[in-house]
């Protein structure tokens, strides 16, 4: 089964193409290409290359104020347009035949009011709310019409839908509304961004990053994949050399539970190759593949737990 992905953000980058993808991987997914003229350039590329994509919404840039829709909003015409933005750009991605399209969950995002943030990359003031703003019940109201709204698309125009979880407060890890609108719309899966997973357990002392991936990991479609330090905020590969005790992410622990209940997830690269040696990146790919295909034993389950 091909499982690996790598990204083309912009434009589609043929050097990129040519040193980081590899035949045994699955596809690339695609986000914010610059022009249609660029639209055109990765058609192209899908069918001479047979390509499988998946979208990271959204597909062309610069179609809204905002990258994200937030269809969490609490101001009524900020919601509408949010909706009717979504659905021109799944019209415009029907004829891509993508795999699946990813979208951020929540947006706006719901922010600890004990945590800085400051570390976290926003466009602007309206992509957040902190907790104290935002009541528990007005979140669940709007999770659970967005999730109806989001899986009738995905019906529709017949593609995946995937969210990739965001940073995230307890209305999400203390509660069971995520899982219990993923049971109800079956063909909406998750997206676990390592990388960001990592960053959160970094500076937010009542998230632990382990226990995301064990609470969601039945429901991921695939992992964003990339390490970082809390002083180090870049996408950086995540590689074997790169030591926990240096502050960087503990990529083999979150692997570990991760096939404890799923040996069907993606992973998508969303790094910057250019950062590292031919050899680094082939040596990264080769442990990757060593965590994906580990099947989990007793001694693992223990360790993780």
């Amino acid at each position: 089964m091909k499982r690996f992905m790598i990204g083309q953000f912009n434009k589609f980058d043929v050097n990129r193409q040519n040193r980081d993808f590899r035949d045994y991987f699955f596809g690339i997914e695609v986000n914010q290409l610059e022009s249609i003229s660029e639209l055109e350039i990765l058609k192209d590329n899908i069918r001479e290359g047979n390509l499988n994509i998946g979208i990271h919404f959204p597909l062309l840039k610069n179609q809204w104020r905002s990258r994200d829709p937030q269809y969490l909003s609490k101001d009524e015409t900020t919601y509408i347009e949010s909706i009717d933005y979504m659905e021109k750009e799944f019209v415009k991605a029907k004829e891509l035949n993508p795999d699946y399209i990813l979208l951020h969950y929540p947006k706006p995002v719901i922010l600890d009011d004990r945590v800085d943030w400051s570390s976290w990359r926003f466009f602007d003031d309206t992509e957040y709310y902190y907790e104290s703003e935002i009541s528990y019940q007005f979140f669940e109201e709007k999770s659970r019409n967005f999730f109806k709204i989001l899986s009738e698309a995905g019906k529709k125009y017949n593609f995946t839908p995937v969210l990739e979880l965001d940073g995230l407060n307890k209305y999400v890890y203390e509660t069971n509304l995520l899982e219990g609108l993923l049971n109800e719309y079956p063909n909406i899966k998750l997206c676990l961004d390592f990388g960001r997973i990592h960053l959160q357990d970094c500076i937010d002392d009542n998230f632990r990053g382990l226990d995301i991936v064990r609470k969601f990991g039945r429901y991921t479609y695939l992992v964003h994949l990339w390490n970082s330090s809390i002083d180090r905020n870049g996408h950086y590969p995540a590689l074997k050399s790169l030591r926990v005790e240096d502050g960087w992410g503990d990529m083999e622990a979150y692997f570990g539970i991760l096939n404890e209940m799923n040996d069907k997830y993606k992973v998508l690269f969303e790094h910057q190759s250019q950062l590292i040696s031919d050899f680094e990146l082939e040596e990264c790919y080769k442990w990757i593949g060593e965590l994906v295909r580990k099947v989990p034993t007793n001694n693992d389950v223990n360790n993780n737990l």
